[in-house]
Order: C-alpha cells, then sequence, then structure tokens
C-alpha cells in the first residue's frame, strides 16, 4: 500500500481508529481501567475528535461528504457539520472533567446517535442506500456508542456512589 492509499484508509476510518483507539488505550493504562477512563477515552476519541471530524468533513467537503453516504448535496450538511462540531468540542472538554459533565455529554451524544442511526436505517429501508457512510461499520458504531456510553456512565456513577457516601 502506496503512502497515498494508506493516508486514504486512514481518513476515510476515523470512526473505526478512534474507537478502537478509546478501548485499547485505557486497556493499557492501569489508572484508566475503570468504567470512568474507558468513558472518558471514548468521549475524547470516538465522540469528541470523530465528531469533530466529521463535523468538518460536512462543512468543508459538504459534496464528498454526501456522496460517501451516499446521498446529494444539501444545505443542511452545514448544520449537521456545526451540529458535529459542537458535539466534538463537548467530547474533547469531557475528557478529564466531572463525571456530571461527562453524564450531560453522553446525554446529548446518545440521544443525538440514536436520531443519526434511525435515519440510516430509515435510507436503507425507503432508498436501498447501502453506501459506506450510511451503513456497515460507520452505522454499526453509531449503534454502539450510545450503549456503551450509557452503561459505562452508568457503572461509573455506581463506582463514584460509595466515595461520595463517605465523603470522599
Amino acid at each position: 500500500m502506496d503512502v497515498a492509499n494508506l493516508i486514504r484508509f486512514v481518513l476515510t476510518h476515523i470512526p473505526l481508529i478512534t474507537f478502537l483507539l478509546a478501548i485499547i488505550i485505557p486497556t493499557l493504562s492501569r489508572s484508566d481501567r475503570t468504567p470512568e477512563g474507558y468513558l472518558s477515552w471514548l468521549l475524547l476519541l470516538a465522540v469528541g475528535v470523530d465528531a469533530l471530524w466529521a463535523g468538518l468533513f460536512h462543512v468543508f467537503a459538504p459534496e464528498r461528504a454526501a456522496a460517501f453516504i451516499g446521498w446529494t448535496t444539501s444545505p443542511f450538511q452545514f448544520e449537521i457539520g456545526v451540529a458535529d462540531i459542537a458535539l466534538g468540542i463537548m467530547g474533547v472538554l469531557a475528557f478529564r472533567r466531572s463525571l456530571d459533565f461527562k453524564a450531560a455529554v453522553v446525554t446529548y451524544a446518545s440521544l443525538f446517535y440514536i436520531g443519526v442511526a434511525y435515519g440510516h436505517f430509515h435510507q436503507i429501508w425507503v432508498a436501498g442506500n447501502y453506501a459506506p457512510g450510511n451503513a456497515g461499520i460507520l452505522l454499526v458504531l453509531t449503534c454502539i456508542r450510545p450503549f456503551l456510553l450509557i452503561l459505562l456512565l452508568i457503572a461509573a456513577q455506581r463506582k463514584a456512589a460509595p466515595a461520595l457516601a463517605l465523603g470522599r
């Protein structure tokens, strides 16, 4: 694989790469191998960096973004791009913030991803749209992220609850 193809591969697989890194990094780090540690890395990479990437792609390369999803270019891409950028910034900010801050980001991100997944499934059912950006690994990740984020948040809150009760 030449350098150009390697770069193209990495840039078109950012969601998968960031998701895998968000699982691998805390697994290798003794201090982050906790529910909150995994949650933090998922928020930073699989939500933050991924959403920033998607947002910038929609805002600055709308024709390519639309084609990747199997859609035609739309003025709404700018709006979804800005929403993605906002989510990305919040994901990055949540990395080392309080569990309450993380909970707010998880709530928004989860609702957003569930809505996005519904839209993509609708496109599959109604239009037979199996473009790489509408179906496949991106859709799988879009479905997995809200459940994983919510489960990790609940686990982190349960782990933090005894410490709060003891006044720590």
